[in-house]
């Protein structure tokens, strides 16, 4: 079984005075060789900023899975096959799909708003 922790995420700004929200389930499970569809939905226009994906497994450091952007997005090389990335500006929600996960997969999985 993998299990899947999904947490609320906020991005404050380094002025202090704008803070965005990043919205996500709460936690979630699936079983090894099935999809995996996480949706965050944001407080600011998705098409305006960069957001990404990320990922922690238990006792190891962040990894970078992907960013999107209006008409643009990257992956990490590693996980391109793996993992994909929508957007919906009418919603501003940005969703990371996941293809074949497996136990090492497991890991909490964030979604962040880029500084740019």
């Amino acid at each position: 079984m993998i299990i899947f922790v999904v947490t609320l995420n906020v991005n404050a700004l380094s002025t202090g005075v704008k803070c965005e929200e990043l919205t996500q389930p709460a936690s979630m499970t699936v079983q090894p060789g099935h999809p995996l569809t996480i949706s965050c939905k944001v407080s600011y226009s998705v098409g305006s900023y960069y957001t990404a994906w990320i990922r922690q497994p238990a006792g190891e450091g962040l990894e970078w899975i992907g960013s999107k952007y209006t008409g643009d997005t990257s992956y990490k090389d590693s996980l391109k096959n793996k993992f994909s990335l929508t957007l919906d500006s009418s919603s501003n929600t940005v969703t990371l799909t996941g293809q074949n996960l497996q136990t090492e997969d497991t890991a909490v999985y964030y979604c962040a708003r880029d500084s740019q």
